[in-house]
């Protein structure tokens, strides 16, 4: 019989750094989505307010800390990054782990902006894409969501399916950006 093992999604493809700039995986203990029930918006807020000490972001945005944060994914719809969910919320919100749905990954240093100027058609500098900002956007041909999680740092959300293409694609405009100096 054939022994499974569990991996990551960029087991054996990270931590990068090329230049000034990294790129490492990144381990939330959990990521859950929640979709706030029709009408219930403000209710599953509160709820998530009470049970994880943020409210449901507004588009684009991001609430809640470093260790547990909510990020806009859609309309009335929020991933929970970081713990597990308190299973209150199913009260106001459809709760669905996604924990292994998704490639998470975290590019920083200096030259992050630069990086993903090459890749994404989202501006990311820092005068419009401030901390706590995020974005459902295209990289390359993938879908992601792009959070700044700090002033040259970002957390990246693929597709779990396209995590080498993710690493590949990013390592590429990495060299790139470091070629220029």
């Amino acid at each position: 019989m054939v022994e499974l093992l569990a991996k990551t999604p960029c087991e054996g493809l990270l931590p990068i750094t090329v230049g000034d700039v990294s790129l490492t995986e990144d381990l939330p203990v959990s990521l859950t989505m929640l979709t706030a029930r029709k009408g219930r918006l403000e209710a599953c807020s509160e709820l998530l307010k009470s049970a994880h000490g943020m409210v449901m972001p507004k588009p684009n945005r991001v609430t809640g800390t470093a260790a547990a944060r909510a990020v806009w994914f859609g309309r009335d719809q929020a991933m929970l990054v970081g713990p597990a969910p308190n299973w209150s919320l199913k009260n106001e919100a459809t709760v669905v782990d996604q924990s292994d749905a998704w490639a998470v990954v975290k590019l920083e240093g200096a030259g992050a902006e630069d990086v993903l100027a090459r890749l994404v058609p989202v501006d990311v500098r820092t005068a419009t894409f401030k901390r706590g900002h995020t974005a459902r956007t295209m990289l390359g041909h993938m879908t992601v969501s792009i959070t700044r999680v700090g002033e040259q740092a970002f957390q990246i959300m693929a597709f779990r399916s396209m995590a080498k293409t993710l690493v590949h694609d990013l390592q590429r405009a990495m060299e790139s950006v470091a070629a220029r100096g």
